[in-house]
């Protein structure tokens, strides 16, 4: 009895120790959240990130967030991943310049990618997957998101407010459950090349939104509207762009001028709708034209080629302030000129605009 009495207590002796080992296991391990100090230095020095000079490199994966307070570094994941607890923001830089981000999977944060009061920073090569939006820019400015693969969001692909001349550049958003982009109170930005393509609401939405250029992006299959322009976005270029299988192509509402062409816009439940007493631009002017619509056919069958310019001559009407007054005809012999002759006029544009920040 005295036996099984002592092996008892042992016994329990033996789950304690263990038990308070676990504990102090995880104590130790769990460090809470990585800064890259405004010096320079790691903290805690033990966090997985390697350091040679103004490069900062992931040595394995990496279950805290990290807070950057130095600029002009590089943070490299080397294809390793940076996973949370759910909540949180992945990687956070407020008031940083010349900082890239690159190569690291981020996944299971609030947000994956968080930018405040921050300019002329690069984001790129990254696998981004959290709760609400795997990238968020506020009141940050000339900063760059490239080849980024933007996933299965919460919320947005990519969130831009109060922020100018960014350019978001051959980026894969895709499967977001919101938008795959949203510009709110955001002006002067360039978005090209993208593929944005099966999120749950627009692919992308201009809210109280001007002057932005969005150019040669395939935009495609998303549940609402392929581009939405609302709340006195005006002036905004809309080129380029591969409109396909979207509830509405392009919709607007309550924004004027905004100079629509070149665009294909190809089996949309509805090509494109604008609230009534609101003016915008759907054409080139001839010859350069408007925009190829899947549907100009079936609308207009009588409507016959403009002296061989590969023009429709009867307007594709959308309602009674708009109207693209030179549609393209599928066989359109000058696509690849045209092609050329937009991305430089974008790229002018671009240039234009980082000219006209750096004067300011």
């Amino acid at each position: 009895m005295v036996k099984k009495v002592l092996s008892l207590i042992i016994l329990e002796l033996l789950l304690l120790t263990i038990t308070f080992s676990m504990f102090n296991l995880k104590a130790v391990t769990a460090s809470g959240t990585i800064y890259i100090r405004a010096d320079g230095s790691i903290d805690p020095p033990t966090a997985s990130i390697q350091r040679d000079g103004n490069l900062y490199t992931f040595t394995d994966n990496i279950y805290e967030p990290i807070v950057i307070e130095k600029s002009n570094i590089i943070l490299d994941g080397g294809g390793y991943t940076l996973q949370g607890p759910g909540s949180g923001t992945g990687i956070y830089l407020y008031s940083g310049t010349n900082v890239t981000i690159q190569n690291i999977n981020i996944m299971n944060f609030d947000y994956g990618i968080r930018f405040e009061w921050s300019s002329g920073n690069v984001i790129r090569e990254n696998n981004i997957t959290c709760k609400f939006d795997g990238v968020r820019l506020s009141s940050s400015s000339n900063n760059t998101l490239f080849q980024n693969i933007i996933a299965n969001n919460g919320y947005q692909g990519l969130f831009i407010s109060h922020s100018s001349f960014n350019i978001i550049l051959e980026n894969y958003i895709t499967n977001n459950t919101g938008d795959g982009i949203w510009l709110s109170s955001a002006d002067n930005n360039t978005i090209s090349s993208n593929t944005i393509a099966n999120n749950g609401n627009y692919g992308i939405w201009l809210h109280t939104s001007s002057n932005n250029t969005v150019f040669n992006n395939s935009i495609t299959n998303n549940k609402e509207d392929g581009i939405q322009i609302a709340f006195s976005s005006n002036n905004n270029i809309i080129q380029a762009n591969n409109i396909t299988g979207n509830n509405y192509g392009i919709r607007i509402f309550g924004s004027s001028n905004n100079k629509i062409y070149h665009n294909s816009l190809v089996d949309n439940s509805i090509q494109a709708w604008v609230e009534p007493g609101y003016s915008n631009i759907w054409d080139n002017g001839f010859p350069s034209g408007g925009n190829y619509w899947s549907d100009y056919e079936e609308r207009y069958p009588d409507a016959d080629e403009l002296d061989d310019s590969g023009i429709w001559d009867t307007p594709y009407v959308i309602n009674e302030n708009n109207r693209d007054n030179y549609p393209l005809i599928p066989e359109f012999p000058s696509s690849t000129t045209i092609l050329l002759l937009v991305f430089l006029t974008a790229l002018s544009l671009v240039l234009a605009k980082r000219k006209a920040n750096n004067a300011t």
